[in-house]
């Protein structure tokens, strides 16, 4: 079984929150020092991550103000 890589894992596991409604429309999503804690890695995971959400217009990020979640629902396998 292929090893997941920390970004999709990262990735998966906020998509899953946003699907479950942990995180709803227009939810800032902790700091990229809380995630990187949080899922115990560098901060250059965690930010490949969001730019994976973001290109499937998941999570839109604001310069100096945060990443938050639009409106869009995950696909579901």
């Amino acid at each position: 079984m292929p090893r997941i890589s920390d970004r999709q894992r990262i990735a998966q596991d906020i998509r899953d929150k946003i699907a479950s409604g942990e995180y709803g429309s227009g939810a800032k999503l902790p700091s990229l020092r809380e995630m990187s804690a949080h899922y115990g890695v560098s901060a250059e995971p965690v930010r490949s991550a969001l730019l994976i959400l973001q290109a499937e217009g998941l999570v839109e990020g604001h310069q100096g103000k945060g990443v938050y979640v639009t409106g869009a629902r995950p696909a579901t396998d």
